[in-house]
């Protein structure tokens, strides 16, 4: 009995077989950005027609409550959020610059301060910072934090912040390219004028994109100081959304509360984006 020939497949160039072609990678990223359209159209029309719009216009976006909140969401929350973060921001960043300074400087007792300080208080929450405040009366009796409730606030974001600006501070000041100290030295300064005059304003310069967005994280916990029991002309953004949605019983005051946390952070945000592409372009 003899074997049957068999019959090969023709076989096309590249050996591939004529019919069984695969798919260029364009053509598969042409039809996985397809479903992933589709999908996206689906679970858009999907959300159009199952969502209760009626009820969450009620709850979140009722224009009678949206109204009480107007004009105190501005004169009163907002002014005394940005008094709480630029406060915090300004007394951060000269925190944050003595403490650069300790860790770059050559006593070792400095740069241990400053590293402990650095890594305690960037590993701790920030809520809990504010809380520990709130408890200082309790530990210290007869102690008093300056400036009452404003220098209360201000004092935990200081403290908060001065850990991150020094970190950011030290990068800036690591950048400086060294013969702009060793000119400086070279026309007779001191090693402190030579830092005042010629180091710390070229490190300045460097860290503006980093602690622009330093700035609009600190309005975010800007936040925390409800925890310290403000009220009346001391409420700030968030503290004055959560009570008049209580009196309310409505979520539209967290609402507007949240626009106009946006109506500040995002031009911010965007300062900081073009600030660091005219950063990169002058480098």
């Amino acid at each position: 009995m003899t074997d049957q020939p068999t019959t090969a497949e023709p076989v096309g160039p590249a050996g591939q077989v004529p019919g069984r072609a695969r798919l260029s990678p364009r053509k598969r990223q042409r039809i996985s950005r397809g479903i992933q359209y589709a999908i996206l159209i689906a679970v858009v029309v999907a959300v159009a027609f199952l969502a209760n719009w009626k009820g969450l216009g009620e709850n979140f976006a009722k224009m009678d409550v949206a109204e009480q909140s107007l004009p105190e969401v501005f004169t009163v929350a907002l002014k005394n959020t940005i008094i709480y973060t630029v406060g915090g921001f300004v007394f951060g960043s000269l925190g944050g610059l003595l403490l650069a300074l300790m860790r770059l400087s050559s006593v070792r007792p400095y740069r241990w301060i400053a590293t402990v300080y650095v890594e305690i208080f960037r590993g701790l929450p920030a809520l809990l910072i504010f809380l520990l405040i709130l408890f200082l009366p309790l530990a210290l009796p007869g102690f008093e934090v300056p400036g009452g409730t404003y220098g209360q606030g201000i004092l935990g974001l200081t403290i908060v912040s001065s850990a991150y600006m020094a970190e950011t501070l030290r990068a800036g000041l690591q950048a400086v390219p060294r013969g702009q100290t060793e000119a400086a030295r070279s026309l007779g300064m001191s090693h402190s004028r030579a830092m005042i005059s010629v180091v710390i304003p070229q490190a300045i310069r460097i860290v503006i994109p980093p602690t622009t967005n330093q700035f609009v994280s600190l309005l975010k916990d800007s936040s925390l100081v409800l925890f310290l029991g403000v009220s009346g002309d001391y409420v700030e953004l968030t503290k004055f959304g959560n009570d008049l949605a209580s009196t309310t019983s409505n979520a539209t005051p967290i609402m507007v509360v949240g626009l106009t946390y946006l109506l500040v952070t995002i031009p911010l945000g965007y300062l900081a984006g073009r600030l660091e592409t005219r950063q990169a372009k002058g480098r």
